[in-house]
Order: C-alpha cells, then structure tokens, then sequence
C-alpha cells in the first residue's frame, strides 16, 4: 500500500522512515494508522530480521500533531477513548513486531516519539537530540505512552521529566534507560545498520524466539521461568537452526542462516 506520511522499504532490514518533515514529522491519527499498518504488514514477511525507523528532516518526531488532539478533545467520550486508542494500536504494532525493532533517532523526539522509543527494541540517539514529555506544557499529560515508557524509566525519573516537561538530553536518555547509546548526529545511519548487521549473524528464529520470551519471562514467577527457559532451549537446540549453529560453532565455520552484511 501507498503511505501518506512514511517511507517503507521492505528486505530483510526493512526500513521505516517519518516522512512528514514539513510537520516536524508530528504524529496524527493518519501517521499512527500507517506505522501500525506498515509493522502489521512487515510482521508478515518470514523472511524479516529487523526493522530500522528513522525521522526525515532536522526532527525524528516532534510530538502528536496539536490539531489532532485538539479535535480528539471535542469528541464524545466514547469516541474520545477510541481515538486515543490509536496511539495504543501502533505501538503495540511495533512493541509485537516478531523481529528486532531499532529507532534511531535524532533533533527532537518529544510526547509520541519518546512512546516510539520506548517501544522499540533498540534506541539509538544522536548525541545532540532533544527529549521532552511535552505534554504538560499543553495541559494533558504523558498518558497512552506511558504503558511503554515507565518500565524503561521508572517511577522516580516519571516524577521528574513528566511533571516538569524540562528538555533533556541524549545522555539522561541513556542513563535513565529510555535510550541504549547515543552517537555523532552523522554517525546515526550507520550505527543502526551495524546493529542491524550483527542481528544478521543471528539464528533468525533464535532472536524471534528471545523476544517473544523475555516478556514471559519477566512476567513469570520463578519456577515459571524455568519451565518456559528449559522447553524454550530443548526446542531451539534440538531444531535445525540450534543444530547448524552448534555445529558451525565447532567446525569453526560461519553458520549458514548467518549473514556478514
């Protein structure tokens, strides 16, 4: 299907890019329909590893689109509630993506675009982004991303950056969790596809495997943990793709579903 507001190109490291530079690549109910329809569609290819998400333009996403959330907040509250739902549908779109999800990141990435991180698997910064929980200024408050972006930053950080709505940088990003590293502006692009790269070298349905089992496993009472961690490691181990790294681990040779790109 034709995008309004992305660019995808699938692959085996598909690529989805904000294209809504002109806006500051802000998300309305049109962008959050299509980054849920493409991560939908993209899920369905078996020959999927991962998934890069840039912004184009100076700001990866500077937020929801006001206009929009000026008009969800004249609906009727049933409609209201299913209108806000959309921000909820296109990150459990990402947050269930069966593959690695990597967003980097750069300029300004406030309100939804922090959900967006929070969401993915992987973030990258640039080293000069500019975070903010803009809601507050604007007299609503982080509320739908929150359910992705507490587990990553905690109650104590909450307390801190929703309430003020202060900017903050890539570097508190990285130490409150919301963010793994961050790199030279310049540097981004390539950063992205190096860990894409090296999820290349993965057993594919290892790392299908692994993500779906750390939310199970962080879920799970002790004794569940090992019953999910020991049928999950018979299961890989005993398969083709377990089999053939193994033994490619002990001839000393690259395993066949490995890839050096």
């Amino acid at each position: 299907m034709g995008y309004e507001h992305l660019k995808v190109v699938p692959g085996a490291v598909a690529e989805v890019a904000l294209a809504r530079p002109a806006a500051r690549n802000a998300m309305s109910e049109v962008t959050l329909g299509e980054i849920e329809k493409a991560f939908r569609e993209l899920a369905k290819l078996p020959d999927l590893r991962a998934v890069v998400v840039t912004g184009e333009g100076k700001d990866f996403c500077a937020g929801a689109d006001i206009d929009w959330m000026r008009r969800g907040g004249t609906l009727p509250p049933d409609e209201g509630k299913k209108d806000a739902r959309r921000f909820a549908d296109m990150l459990f779109a990402v947050s269930e993506c069966p593959v690695p999800v990597i967003v980097a990141a750069h300029g300004a990435v406030f309100g939804g675009g922090l959900g967006l991180l929070a969401a993915a698997d992987v973030a990258v910064l640039a080293d000069d982004a500019k975070l903010c929980f803009s809601e507050v200024r604007l007299g609503i408050m982080p509320a739908v991303i929150s359910s992705w972006v507490l587990p990553k930053i905690g109650v104590c950080n909450a307390r801190r950056w929703y309430l003020t709505g202060e900017l903050f940088g890539s570097g508190q990003a990285v130490a409150m969790g919301l963010a793994h590293e961050a790199v030279p502006a310049a540097d981004l692009p390539a950063r992205a596809r190096k860990i894409a790269g090296e999820i290349l070298k993965c057993g594919p349905l290892a790392v299908r495997t692994a993500k779906a089992m750390i939310p199970k496993i962080a879920a799970a009472t002790l004794e569940e943990r090992v019953g999910l961690t020991v049928d999950a490691l018979v299961r890989l181990r005993s398969g083709p793709e377990g089999q053939e790294g193994l033994s490619a681990f002990l001839e000393k040779r690259p395993a066949k579903w490995a890839s050096k790109s």
